[in-house]
């Protein structure tokens, strides 16, 4: 008889498809067995591109459950305004997070004001489509370094600065683009399989470390990407779909990052009930 296999623990939830989760019960408590969740409260959570859109939605929810923010984006003027909404003790840092360096900036700064970091939301991005006929190839470079070295990046330095301390979240913002394979999509969804393949890696390396490791794939979610879309000349998918809120994202971000330590919920799906594949 042949040893049974053992499968690694992990979740994937698939939200409309395979698994869902109410959002509008409480997520302190489980109602099968009262087990206590992740209170989150006085956590230091560091969200990029929070200055509008997902990012924005993130931190705004983070903040409801207690969560001391750190804001990141370009855009200081809007980290600014957003800070002094949500109050408390929130940090801003206005860099591009494409520049090389900004990882290393963006951990000495949580750790000179906090002290130390318990949460890392890796949201910022850039959308860009096309065929190999009409994409504009100076957009590559730019798409690799904030889709995915700059992840890449952070992940590494924030998870090496977690283990240190025996404990962390680090979740990755995806995209279903990531498991879709059609025309003019290749280097926007094979961009995001990588940081996928990358984070399904990483949440192995650290298991049972304290450190755990996740990611969130939305559908097509009504944000700036893609009234930038169309300032590119693009179509934006918005108009084709009726798309997600960026609140729905962020609900999924909280619901891995308050569940209990013994739990590694490492992907769930946020489609769009419109969304057909």
């Amino acid at each position: 008889m042949p040893a049974p296999t053992l499968l690694p623990v992990s979740i994937a939830a698939r939200i409309g498809a395979s698994a869902s989760f109410d959002s509008s019960e409480p997520l302190s408590t489980s109602r099968r067995t009262g087990a206590k969740m992740t209170d989150i409260s006085g956590k230091v959570a560091v969200v990029t591109g929070a200055s509008a859109g997902i990012g924005e939605a993130i931190a705004r929810n983070l903040a409801e459950a207690g969560a001391k923010l750190v804001l990141v984006a370009r855009r200081q003027e809007r980290l600014e305004a957003l800070a002094r909404e949500i109050g408390g003790d929130t940090a801003i840092l206005a860099v591009d997070l494409a520049e090389p360096d900004a990882p290393e900036r963006m951990l000495a700064f949580v750790e000179k004001r906090f002290g130390r970091v318990d949460i890392l939301v890796n949201n910022a991005g850039m959308l860009r489509v096309g065929t190999f006929e009409t994409f504009d190839l100076a957009e590559v470079r730019p798409m690799i370094a904030l889709n995915y070295e700059s992840i890449v990046h952070s992940s590494i330095l924030f998870a090496r600065a977690m283990k240190a301390a025996g404990s962390g979240q680090i979740v990755n913002i995806s995209s279903i683009g990531a498991g879709i394979t059609a025309a003019g999509t290749g280097i926007y969804g094979g961009l995001k399989r990588a940081l996928e393949s990358f984070t399904d890696v990483l949440r192995i390396e650290l298991a049972g470390s304290g450190v755990r490791v996740g990611l969130v794939a939305p559908g097509t979610t009504g944000t700036e990407i893609f009234d930038d879309m169309k300032a590119h000349g693009q179509p934006g998918w918005d108009e084709f779909i009726p798309a997600l809120e960026p609140e729905d994202v962020a609900r999924a971000v909280r619901f891995i990052v308050e569940q209990p330590p013994r739990a590694n919920t490492a992907r769930v799906h946020v489609y769009s009930a419109s969304e057909g594949f």
